[in-house]
């Protein structure tokens, strides 16, 4: 989910207005007992909808601090709960749940216009699925929320940039290309506990991403594998962007708004010391996007249209939720898209060659300039050279490097 050299930072975007309206009803959803969980066949995403659930409830009972204390920065909230009778067909019985830093984060989703109760039911009102290999990575039933599992390191590298990440969305109004952090947790089912982090979906929710590009600035290992180029959709790296003489076509004013908030964002890693980041790029093809909607309605026609896993198809979204902010505005058309809930997206140019909508935010920017990485960096540089331009480097001549390769990427 920014440095002074950049030049101020733009407005705040506008609030999450329908929320407003529905208070009262929703309300009524937050009794835990009348919440219907939903039937995951994973206990750990059934006690992580139950805990959401349970965790926003307490929450709308607590009214917003004045001001956030130093010691909302090292809270937790814990629950354990024995022989859990309600809903036992879905819920294991026994289990902990835990939320690190609520108030910090509620006052993160209020920064970044995300209303509790459309988070609680993205979350909750059905379960999210695992998505990827390696990386173990959830994504929410609506597509609007991404959840990261992560070590208990990564737990503590996030507490310790959490105070100087909020004091940056503050300063910036939640004008930023960073992970927009949502909500950790930690769910323990069977002795086994695993770490959360909810960020934004870079993504769009149903725009599909048709080519995909992580892009770090480096030339050395910076080329996807045969493997992954077999794949449907394939993350491509920095030499493959320059082999294919890829190019974003945005509007100039477009181009500079873009980058002048990059580059605040970009130093505020460096003045915390963090590097090994990337811009991840997805690419929309509104023709192709298009026709693939033509071929799927004509499935449905016939009867061959299905809800994998109650998660639509591209231009289906839950009725409520982050996506369901869609539902108060006029039906959307090939290739539109709603900033308030596609945050991350810029609009093709006029003129340009292909019509085309693109995602672009920055990932992985928890790792710390350590022993590690310098050990790491004298390996690469003895096996490469002095000059090469290799990916571990001193946090400001990572920055310099990225910057000069991702302002290059535009037409």
């Amino acid at each position: 989910m920014a440095a002074a050299a950049a030049g101020p930072c733009p407005g705040p975007g506008p609030g999450p207005g329908p929320g407003a309206a529905r208070t009262k009803k929703k309300q009524k959803r937050f009794v835990p007992q009348r919440v219907k969980l939903p039937r995951a066949a994973d206990p750990l995403l059934a006690v992580l909808a139950w805990g959401v659930t349970h965790q926003i409830n307490e929450l709308s009972q607590v009214p917003l601090p004045v001001m956030l204390l130093p010691d909302d920065f090292k809270a937790s909230s814990k629950i354990k709960v024995n022989n859990h009778l309600f809903n036992r067909e879905n819920l294991p019985s026994h289990f902990k749940f835990k939320e690190y830093c609520p108030q910090v984060f509620r006052n993160l989703r209020e920064r970044f216009g995300v209303d509790d109760q459309d988070y609680q039911v993205s979350l909750a009102r059905s379960p999210p699925r695992w998505v990827g290999s390696g990386h173990r990575l959830l994504l929410s039933a609506d597509r609007t929320l991404v959840l990261k599992e992560l070590s208990s390191e990564d737990v503590a590298d996030v507490h310790g940039l959490l105070a100087h990440y909020h004091q940056y969305v503050v300063q910036c109004h939640g004008q930023t290309l960073l992970p927009r952090f949502l909500g950790m947790y930690r769910v323990s089912v069977d002795s086994e506990d695993t770490y959360l982090l909810v960020m934004r979906n870079l993504f769009s929710h149903r725009l599909p991403v048709h080519r995909k590009y992580d892009l770090k600035g480096s030339l050395v290992d910076r080329e996807a594998s045969d493997k992954e180029k077999g794949k449907e959709l394939p993350t491509l790296k920095d030499v493959d962007f320059l082999n294919k003489n890829e190019k974003v076509f945005v509007e100039e004013e477009q181009q500079r708004e873009f980058m002048d908030k990059l580059k605040r964002d970009v130093e505020f890693l460096v003045q915390q010391k963090l590097m090994d980041y990337s811009l991840l790029l997805g690419i929309h093809e509104v023709e192709r996007g298009e026709q693939e909607e033509e071929e799927e309605l004509e499935e449905e026609e016939l009867g061959g249209g299905g809800d994998e896993g109650g998660l639509g198809g591209p231009y289906g979204t839950s009725p409520e939720g982050l996506g369901g902010l869609l539902n108060s505005y006029r039906p959307l058309g090939p290739g539109e898209f709603d900033p308030g809930v596609d945050v991350y997206a810029l609009r093709g140019a006029e003129g340009a060659p292909r019509r085309e909508v693109y995602f672009m935010g920055l990932i992985d920017v928890l790792t710390q300039y350590d022993a590690r990485k310098k050990a790491a960096h004298a390996a690469k540089t003895v096996k490469h050279g002095a000059g090469a331009e290799i990916s571990t480097v001193h946090p400001e001549q990572y920055a310099k490097r990225f910057l000069d390769f991702i302002t290059n990427i535009f037409a």
